[in-house]
């Protein structure tokens, strides 16, 4: 179960949005091949294991038989033994009498070698010394070590034989005697080390001589042990039976372990050179494979020049290569492992694996003999956590710029805008947020892996869509602060001045002109993807760039509606309600509306992009002609016919008529307003069609109506029978007619007219 609910864990995280779903097929492909390559492994590893099981088994059985077959012939001999000692008259006194004359000898050649011990280990010295002038060639080193051997045996068997003895003062004497040897010996062990540790420099410098003399010693030593081992086994075993014969009880005691410190030495030579490329590897994690170079002109060396040169039973190359590919791993695991890592070196490690099993199997070796994995089979599990890295700071950057807009935004404190070269008011943060995402698009980019990059950019996608999302639902809230009548003024210029910083903000991110050379942030957003990704994920992102593209201008759009909406709700909350009352005939309210927006048009032209500032125009003029229309529902609204009202409705149009068809020729406006009065005058149109509906005759009223619905597939009831209730002859029959004919009329559905916003 709870294998299960890893794997459903590790699957929830590689599919947490729904593009990750356009992996799958990638996924199961490769999770197929790396399935397919553990079996492979697992077969072969189990195979190996078999066979040397098998071999094993083997090895035990006839060591066995050969235990077996050594215990009879002991026990014949012993036999033997005792039936001659029977068979021979006198057998006890000519058996002492051996026995004396072989103490005898033994006695005379130990005090021999006991005289000529310190002569011996003097002209060993002497050899040494004249070695300590030459560490390279050595050329006394196996006359030494035959020396010392020799010495070591007499040592030994003294020392052996005294404690045979149980003689506590002779066996102190002794050793006292002998201390100088172990001086010597240590001697010895230091020039050893250093043939040892500079055996590749030996090879490389074609010094044969010394690896051959090195190697002669070390395999001597190594059967010497193994002697020794046998030794001590049997007389475990066989203590009673080993002990009457002499023979298994002479020359070397005890395990010298030559052999494993010449293994020891191998990765003793080695780690220093690892520490060095670990400092550089710090310094400079992009040239990790120069700084691993020595490590396979070293395997070189060997596989070149020492192989013919040691005991093939060794198996030298094998040797060098798993010590030096432990060493590797080991490496590697401990920089993976460490939690304060930075991306490029994580992302140096990803990427060497691969170059690590290239190298190797120029030298000869494939995946599958070395073991374990470098990286512990952990590539994919890296770079979810390398691509994790690189999305988390984006995130983290997104998250604090936009808590310091926020905060910045609520409390509209003065100087909290920017202006840029043409004196647009800009947020803060805006250059700042797309100067990291092109960081971060770099460092996505260093991984030379098109599933990083893209999985950053789905993050980007995704933080930038939240971003716009999340300024919208920020506008929308505070601007409801200010729409209610009672609401607290104070701040609303702050306020509007922001809407113009976001609405430029949003324009910014889109600007494309390529006449002047200029470009926004999304294309160049999208350039620096481009050569990132693949040709599969691009069709995404370019759906994706276009919504962001998208998502901007109606964004952008979106302040602008809310600042106009502002202006209506604030500064003519008072003016609209007047409109079409009887107050409305004497005042020229629609006079101060158009000198209000000469008033804000002059103002924010200069800070407000001159894209928008058409669409600011174009808002003015809808959202004007809307209240006018939905004026009709102001409470005291009663038209009548002598009123003479349609004069007034033609002199409220002709004064707005006035105000935006000047703004082109406006001095202060030149080259900034390119809006076609033509649309507009084509949009207040509609004027004229209310008006008719509140002149005609009763029995023309239909008519009337059925023309205007007609060309405005959208017009509403609602509005038509509010504007028929305001006319002074209004009874229920007009208004039943008139909803009889707009069952009868089918008008075809278009495009959105004005009337679609007056209800």
């Amino acid at each position: 179960m709870a294998g299960d609910h890893g794997a459903v864990v590790e699957l929830a995280e590689l599919l947490r949005h729904p593009e990750d779903l356009d992996k799958i097929a990638f996924l199961k492909s490769e999770f197929t091949r790396k399935k397919a390559a553990i079996d492979g492994q697992l077969k072969v590893g189990l195979k190996g294991q078999l066979e040397v099981t098998q071999s094993g088994m083997d090895s035990i059985s006839e060591g066995q038989r050969t235990v077996n077959q050594i215990k009879e012939e002991m026990m014949k001999i012993d036999k033997l033994c005792a039936e001659a000692q029977n068979m021979i008259q006198d057998f006890p006194n000519i058996n002492l009498v051996s026995q004396v004359h072989r103490n005898f000898t033994q006695v005379e050649a130990m005090k021999a070698n006991i005289e000529s011990f310190d002569g011996r280990l003097k002209d060993l010295e002497l050899l040494l010394r004249e070695d300590d002038q030459d560490l390279e060639n050595q050329p006394n080193i196996l006359k030494v070590h035959y020396g010392l051997t020799q010495l070591r045996d007499i040592r030994d068997d003294a020392m052996d034989q005294i404690r045979r003895a149980s003689d506590a003062s002779l066996e102190n004497h002794l050793q006292d005697y002998f201390t100088r040897l172990d001086d010597v010996i240590e001697w010895f062990d230091d020039h050893l080390g250093v043939a040892c540790m500079n055996l590749i420099p030996l090879v490389q410098a074609n010094n044969e001589g010394m690896v051959v003399r090195l190697a002669l010693i070390i395999e001597e030593e190594e059967k010497s042990d193994k002697k020794v081992k046998a030794l001590q086994d049997a007389q475990r075993e066989y203590k009673d039976l080993a002990s009457r014969f002499k023979s298994m009880t002479s020359g070397p005691k005890q395990l010298r372990g030559y052999k494993e410190k010449f293994l020891k030495a191998i990765e003793s030579y080695a780690q220093p050179r690892f520490d060095a490329a670990e400092e550089r590897f710090i310094e400079l994690p992009g040239k990790l494979d120069k700084h691993m170079r020595w490590y396979f002109e070293d395997l070189y060396a060997v596989k070149q020049g020492m192989v013919n040169l040691m005991p093939k039973k060794w198996k030298i190359f094998k040797t060098y290569t798993d010590i030096y590919h432990r060493m590797m791993h080991d490496w590697l695991i401990k920089h993976i492992d460490n939690p304060d890592l930075s991306p490029p070196h994580m992302l140096s490690i990803i990427d060497w694996s691969e170059k690590y099993y290239a190298k190797m199997n120029k030298l000869g070796w494939d995946q599958k003999d070395l073991q374990p994995h470098v990286l512990d089979a952990r590539e994919i599990e890296l770079i979810r956590e390398y691509r994790q890295l690189i999305v988390k700071s984006v995130d983290e950057w997104m998250d604090r710029m936009f808590a310091a807009d926020r905060k910045s935004f609520i409390e509209r404190k003065p100087d909290t805008l920017d202006n840029n070269e043409h004196g647009y008011f800009r947020t803060k943060t805006l250059g700042d947020m797309w100067r990291m995402l092109k960081e971060q698009t770099a460092v996505a980019g260093e991984s030379g892996r098109a599933d990083v990059a893209e999985g950053v950019f789905d993050a980007m996608f995704r933080a930038l869509k939240s971003r716009q999302n999340i300024w919208q639902r920020m506008v929308d809230e505070e601007s409801m602060k200010f729409k209610q009548p009672s609401a607290d003024q104070e701040g609303m210029q702050v306020f509007q001045d922001w809407l113009i910083a976001i609405a430029n903000d949003q324009i910014a991110c889109i600007d494309d002109n390529e006449d002047a050379g200029q470009i926004g942030y999304l294309t160049r957003f999208q350039q620096d993807l481009e050569p990132l990704v693949t040709p599969k994920y691009m069709a995404h992102a370019t759906t994706e760039l276009d919504t962001l593209r998208d998502g901007f201008v109606d964004l952008g759009t979106h302040c602008i509606t809310i600042f106009v909406s502002l202006i209506f709700k604030v500064d003519f909350r008072s003016t609209i309600a007047d409109f079409f009352t009887p107050k409305w005939y004497n005042e020229y309210a629609m006079k101060r509306i158009t000198t209000t927006f000469d008033d804000y048009v002059g103002d924010y032209s200069k800070v407000l992009h001159h894209s928008l500032l058409d669409i600011l125009i174009e808002e003015l003029a809808d959202e004007l002609l809307v209240h006018y229309l939905c004026s009709v529902r102001n409470k005291g609204v009663k038209l009548r016919r002598s009123d003479l009202f349609t004069e007034k409705f033609k002199d409220d149009v002709l004064t707005a008529f006035e105000f935006f068809q000047n703004l082109n020729t406006r001095a202060d406006l030149a080259n900034l307003v390119t809006v076609d009065f033509a649309i507009i005058k084509q949009k207040w149109r509609v004027v004229d069609k209310m008006v008719r509906l509140l002149e005609a005759d009763k029995g023309g009223v239909v008519l009337v109506y059925e023309e205007f619905k007609r060309e405005y597939w959208d017009l509403q009831m609602n509005w038509v029978e509010a504007v028929l209730r305001s006319r002074d002859d209004f009874d229920r029959s007009m208004l039943s007619s008139v909803k009889a004919k707009a069952a009868e009329v089918y008008v075809e559905r278009g495009p959105e007219t004005i009337m679609s916003k007056v209800k």
